[in-house]
């Protein structure tokens, strides 16, 4: 196993709900970010898993500068 691996496995995966009760938004709106690519997912059966590192990558990339 590299590296990338191994940061991999120790990545902690959170649901859905979760990311949306994080970012206080609809599960539909977290749904929608995954389907448009801008926040990556993992299938698992019938439901996504969020790397928490991909939720704050999205949020790090949201940041606007207001002036």
């Amino acid at each position: 196993m590299g590296k990338l691996d191994d940061a991999r496995s120790r990545s902690r995966y959170v649901t859905v709900s979760e990311v949306a009760d994080q970012l206080r938004v609809s599960n539909m709106t977290v749904y929608r970010l995954v389907q448009a690519g801008q926040l990556p997912a993992v299938r698992v059966g019938r439901s996504y898993r969020i790397r928490e590192e991909d939720v704050d990558r999205y949020l790090a990339g949201q940041y606007t500068v207001a002036g």
